[in-house]
């Protein structure tokens, strides 16, 4: 294994000013977007009892998910062909038109494609904000920039149910989109004046590989529809859902070929060469699918089935917020200084892997002070992992490709964000139903319970209440325990990442052309970009363009 160098300081403290203008306005562009993912989860069931719509309750946080997952790719490719800004601009207007729409939403159906608009930009936000930082930032000192983005992933994690909590108590649920408006504003403003980084210029129009983008969405939403359908809306072998695997397959298999012949594929088939690129994403779709399957639906169940309000809910994952917060930024600046970083997600994995076994053991009556301690130790395992792939992620490629590859890392955890959010979802509110249904005393009239608010529920008789709190329990926490052998998985397979020396400069003249590279060429470029590969590289692969 190779010795660590020391880390180096930028020279020059104006520079280093710049850095930090331009870090604090990338940071309020993710808190936009990771915020969204959160803040409806305390207002979720005022939502869904108002509107009538407990049925698809899961996908007023999968569609924001799925278009955000589906965007990634295409921001991150875009943003390393035409540049971030025009494409950070273009995100951040398509998220507030969606945040508008949302908030002037009459119906279910209206309020789910609002959403699906705020993911179109929210895709962009989130890849765009880490890509521009490895633009100015070397990935020895870009350990601790990450370790604070984690923490503003942390804190809206929190902060989300927290402020849609006090919005649905306050002047209402529709607060929780109309917010987002001043935030873009902020975010518009921070872009257009703080973002400062090399203009593109071109010999030769960029081909944009619109083909694939096309199946890569089919292929992603084909299976998303599985996961959110199966098992409830359809059986697993109904027609449909095994003709949305059969398209799932089909659209994937085309996806591959058509990257493989595109001049520029939305998703080199090359960065799959890469072996620290295929750990780390294993580990994030992983990672995403055992934090979003939990952490999406806590809120509703503190609510539901301990009686606290939307704002007592969100203050309750504070523990977690805290936690993930402090450690991802302790753990971010430990790896600027020694220049380690392998252990940290494996241990991370593992403290997940335990809180998510303890939480399955939790019951309405459970003292609060337990689950808090529960949620405390998830915060910890997420904030000692989550940043640290995508920093492994793009260390592990030239400049020229740091957008695709941080957007195609970033995807595959969306991926599993998008599953474990509606498969968990769709499993919770099939068994939910079913259980009010078998639960509910003789005559009670209360149906299946589309209609339930935490404020209706309250003020039932104490054994319709009593039904319903047991129905919210057990359609709920058993899930959790389901979620312990993925994130386990996860830290097995980081076990087997290679730890190289991370870049401790910014090199802006590798350009190497995929197209003209042999495979073993540019996977000696990619494994860790020491000199020997580098020089390698230059001396052999033919400069783009040319």
């Amino acid at each position: 294994m190779s010795t660590p160098t020391p880390a180096i300081a930028p020279a020059d403290p104006g520079a280093k000013r710049k850095i930090v203008l331009l870090f604090t306005g990338l940071m309020v562009t993710m808190l936009l977007a990771s915020l969204n993912q959160t803040v409806l989860s305390s207002a979720l069931p005022t939502i869904v009892g108002e509107l009538d719509g407990v049925e698809h309750m899961a996908w007023i946080i999968t569609a924001f998910i799925l278009a955000s997952t589906i965007m990634m790719p295409v921001y991150g490719k875009l943003g390393d062909l035409l540049g971030r800004k025009p494409m950070l601009l273009t995100a951040i207007i398509l998220f507030t038109v969606g945040s508008i729409i949302g908030a002037l939403a009459p119906d279910m159906s209206t309020l789910i494609v609002a959403r699906v608009i705020q993911g179109l930009g929210g895709g962009g936000l989130m890849i765009l904000s880490q890509a521009t930082i490895a633009d100015v930032v070397p990935a020895r000192e870009r350990g601790k920039y990450m370790g604070i983005m984690g923490g503003v992933f942390a804190f809206s994690s929190v902060a989300g149910p927290l402020i849609g909590g006090g919005l649905t108590e306050g002047p209402g649920w529709r607060w929780t989109f109309w917010m987002n408006v001043p935030l873009a504003a902020l975010a518009i403003l921070a872009t257009i004046f703080l973002l400062h980084v090399p203009r593109k210029t071109f010999d030769v129009r960029p081909k944009i590989d619109y083909l694939g983008m096309m199946l890569i969405a089919l292929a992603t939403t084909a299976l998303v529809l599985v996961g959110t359908w199966g098992g409830s809306e359809f059986a697993w072998n109904s027609p449909e859902i095994l003709g949305l695997i059969f398209a799932a397959v089909v659209t994937g298999v085309l996806f591959v070929v058509v990257e493989n012949r595109a001049a520029e594929p939305v998703m080199p088939m090359m960065l799959f060469k890469n072996r620290n690129f295929n750990l780390t994403t294993i580990a994030g779709l992983l990672t995403g699918i055992a934090m979003f399957g939990a952490i999406g639906y806590m809120p509703t169940y503190m609510q539901m089935a301990t009686g606290y309000s939307a704002t007592q809910a969100g203050l309750l994952m504070i523990p977690m917020m805290a936690c993930m917060l402090v450690v991802s930024v302790i753990v971010g600046r430990r790896v600027s200084t020694t220049g380690r970083y392998k252990v940290s997600p494996i241990v991370g994995s593992v403290i997940l892997a335990a809180s998510l076994m303890l939480l399955s053991t939790i019951h309405a009556d459970s003292p609060i002070y337990l689950i808090c301690i529960y949620l405390g130790l998830m915060g910890i395992g997420l904030g000692a992992s989550m940043q640290i792939l995508t920093l492994v992620a793009q260390n592990s490629f030239p400049m020229k490709f740091v957008g695709t590859a941080t957007a195609g890392q970033n995807y595959f955890r969306q991926v599993g964000a998008t599953l474990g959010s509606a498969v968990v979802g769709a499993m919770f509110a099939n068994r939910l139903k079913e259980l009010i249904v078998e639960k509910m005393p003789a005559g009670s009239g209360s149906g299946s319970g589309n209609s339930f608010t935490p404020t209706l529920v309250n003020a039932m008789p104490a054994p319709i209440r009593t039904a319903v709190i047991e129905s919210y329990n057990e359609a709920l926490i058993p899930l959790f325990l389901l979620m312990v052998p993925l994130a386990l998985l996860a830290a097995a397979v980081l076990c087997f990442v290679k730890e190289v020396p991370l870049e401790t400069k910014l090199d802006r003249d590798s350009t190497v052309d995929i197209g003209n590279a042999s495979i073993e060429e540019f996977e000696q470029a990619m494994v860790g970009n020491d000199a020997g590969h580098q020089d390698k590289l230059e001396s052999s692969v033919t400069p783009a363009g040319k």
